[in-house]
């Protein structure tokens, strides 16, 4: 299968579920608005999904794939691969309830230590916090188990299921939004709905499990209940996931930073920043984790069969095509922020001014959107190798930065500050990445690609000024009623997809020779 079909369909899946997850947020901001019951569900929800992020979708994927295709490589016969998932299944099985067991006794510390002044100050809010994170957090446990299932059926070519899974969150979640209207407006009917919130939370997680678990065994891929045992499978795993954590989590922890800042805030900044990350998530998911979980498998079979030109050339596509989307979406969004967070968000609860400030925060998080999807698309070259080490260097290098920065900025910015902190901090990770890969050989942009990304920035750079100049023209229709809103922002889509492909049509970009390239099937 070619490495745009594995990507259109990871992405296109992908797109469905974050459109739920848009129509999850504008209901989330007009029933729970910004700031008091808002902020503590942010914070609820938050801890789990930044575990799971960073332990589960992150460290164990990029972990295991490279594992369990060794273990398939030059066979039919997937015996040693089963054998292998199913010791990895039984050891997680009571890692998992001990971790979980821990994390919910020690959830009153764990969410003070993140809270902000306004959940700090109202010691009603804060229990509920605390309520709702505890009946949330067994999502992380499903999720975890849900993952390796995923990982299976992604080394086996079988995207759609995993891609398709995250639906589920988003219609539960919406579900409990629609339960929470029925309750009427006021502070007691906001805090059962984000208690009906967060049980929609582990229900979606359990759903997920048992949806993938059933695609593995459609696949053929059936497996048993063991007993734990440590075996070498297990210890080789083991080695590779701790340094992986900050390989491939590097988004991830620095998440747990984010939430450690967004405590010195006023009331509002979880909620801030959480919808306008949503806005950000959309090209990030639909583009840099379905690239770098489409490239993966692939990646690791050239490298064991060693094919080098194969892995050169999958990656050269690889990033290209991270750029081709990436580099305007995030030059769209950064120029068109404000207009979206104020036709999708306002009313109800969440104010214009609430919105203008998820804008500002949006155009900070989007200058560092291509680097994310950069080291969506760089990490795997290393796990594909088995080398965990040198992500550890440049996420450590990054996070670093990250900090620093946020000393600096936040008290000056806010949340913007923060949000430019990461963006800074992902720039410098990918850049790290990719002097590394150059130097050990092992991936170099050749003059054509370079040529090709430059000529892609200057498309998005002049498909940003026009848009900037057809901004105002719908400033109005931005917080009118719905038609308007969804007038005002299809023609913004429109101004920017027409110029920008025309341009880069133009500049030789998107040609026949580009699709060819990017169709051919790999092997």
């Amino acid at each position: 299968m070619s490495l745009l079909k594995n990507v259109g369909t990871i992405g296109g899946l992908t797109m469905v579920s974050r459109l739920f997850g848009f129509i999850r947020d504008m209901m989330l901001a007009r029933v729970l608005g910004a700031g008091g019951v808002a902020d503590a569900w942010q914070l609820a929800f938050q801890l789990p999904n930044i575990f799971r992020r960073l332990f589960a979708e992150g460290a164990f994927a990029s972990a295991f794939v490279p594992l369990f295709n060794r273990r398939m490589a030059g066979t039919e016969e997937i015996t040693e691969a089963r054998k292998f998932a199913e010791e990895v299944l039984a050891f997680l099985i009571p890692v998992l309830i001990v971790f979980g067991g821990l994390a919910l006794i020690a959830m009153p510390w764990i969410a003070g230590l993140f809270a902000n002044e306004g959940i700090e100050a109202d010691p009603e809010l804060r229990d509920l916090a605390v309520l709702m994170a505890r009946v949330a957090f067994p999502y992380l446990a499903f999720m975890s188990l849900a993952t390796l299932f995923a990982a299976i059926l992604n080394s086996l070519g079988r995207f759609a299921a995993a891609a398709a899974a995250p639906i589920l969150l988003n219609l539960c979640m919406i579900t409990a939004l629609v339960i929470g209207i029925s309750l009427g407006e006021g502070m007691e009917a906001r805090r059962m709905t984000g208690f009906y919130l967060s049980i929609a939370v582990t229900v979606s997680g359990l759903l997920q499990l048992l949806w993938l678990w059933w695609f593995a065994r459609r696949a053929g891929f059936r497996m048993s209940l063991k007993r734990p045992r440590i075996t070498y499978g297990v210890k080789e795993l083991g080695i590779l996931i701790l340094p992986a954590v900050f390989g491939a989590g590097v988004y991830q922890i620095s998440r747990f930073i984010d939430l450690f800042f967004l405590s010195t805030l006023p009331d509002g900044a979880y909620s801030f920043l959480a919808y306008a990350d949503r806005l950000n998530q959309l090209p990030l998911g639909i583009i840099g984790i379905a690239l770098g979980t489409a490239i993966l498998p692939a990646l690791s079979r050239h490298i064991a069969n060693e094919d080098t030109d194969s892995a050169q050339r999958l990656q050269s596509n690889a990033i290209e095509l991270a750029m081709l989307l990436t580099v305007p979406a995030a030059i769209a969004l950064f120029v068109t922020g404000s207009a979206f967070t104020s036709a999708f968000y306002t009313g109800g609860a969440f104010t214009i001014e609430d919105a203008m400030a998820t804008g500002a925060v949006v155009s900070a998080l989007v200058v560092g959107l291509p680097a994310y999807v950069l080291v969506k698309v760089l990490v795997p070259n290393f796990f594909a190798r088995k080398d965990t080490r040198t992500p550890v260097f440049t996420a450590a290098t990054s996070l670093l930065l990250n900090i620093a920065l946020n000393f600096l900025l936040v008290p000056r910015f806010g949340v913007v500050g923060l949000a430019l902190a990461g963006s800074a901090a992902a720039w410098t990770n990918a850049g790290l990445l990719y002097v590394i890969l150059a130097r050990k050989g092992h991936f170099r942009m050749t003059a054509r690609v370079v040529s090709r990304i430059a000529r892609i920035m200057l498309a998005a750079i002049l498909m940003g000024a026009a848009l900037w100049f057809a901004m105002p023209y719908g400033a109005d229709w931005y917080t009118g009623g719905v038609l308007e809103r969804v007038g005002a922002i299809i023609a913004l889509v429109a101004v920017g997809a027409i110029t920008y492909f025309a341009l880069a049509a133009m500049l030789g970009v998107v040609n026949g020779e580009t699709l060819a390239r990017l169709t051919k099937r790999q092997a």
